[in-house]
């Protein structure tokens, strides 16, 4: 698959707000811990999303499922976590390496577009450009009005800032 093929299929599948990384598919050895690691790891990273008050602003979280997310307590319906690279492929078990995204359908196409490419040599992996990815439809306005009361009221970002702005 070319990088060109690969933005096609990124288009088709509404993701193509997302650039591309391409990796060598070489299997490689996952530690046996991984999943004790992974979920240390994704609290830690929940916790410091406080940098990405913007792009969770677009996500439609309540006031209590978006100050659960940032203390780390819990991942609210509809987000996941994902890998920028997959363990499989060498990613590292790091903050870095990580993402976050509606399950529905961004993380649902993202994991399509990774396994339609098994058996290649080279794969090309969605690279967002931040911790959370909000695909751009979800950003883009509608047909005019007032969008502040569906996403979350000025004061709950104050809140979860600790009132810094």
């Amino acid at each position: 698959m070319t990088k060109i093929d690969a933005e096609r299929r990124l288009a088709t599948l509404l993701i193509d707000d997302l650039s591309l990384t391409e990796v060598a598919a070489i299997p490689s050895n996952v530690p046996a811990d991984w999943f004790i690691r992974l979920r240390k790891l994704r609290r830690e990273f929940m916790q410091s999303l406080d940098d990405s008050i913007q792009e969770l602003s677009f996500l439609d979280l309540s006031k209590d499922d978006f100050m659960d997310l940032l203390r780390g307590k819990r991942l609210p319906e509809n987000l996941s976590i994902k890998f920028r690279i997959p363990l499989e492929f060498g990613g590292e078990l790091t903050m870095d390496n990580l993402f976050m995204c509606p399950t529905f359908f961004a993380g649902l196409n993202i994991d399509r577009f990774i396994l339609e490419q098994n058996g290649k040599q080279n794969i090309w992996l969605p690279a967002p450009a931040k911790k959370v990815y909000v695909p751009v439809h979800l950003i883009s306005g509608g047909e005019g009005g007032n969008a502040s009361s569906d996403r979350m009221t000025q004061s709950t970002i104050q809140a979860a800032m600790g009132g810094r702005e």
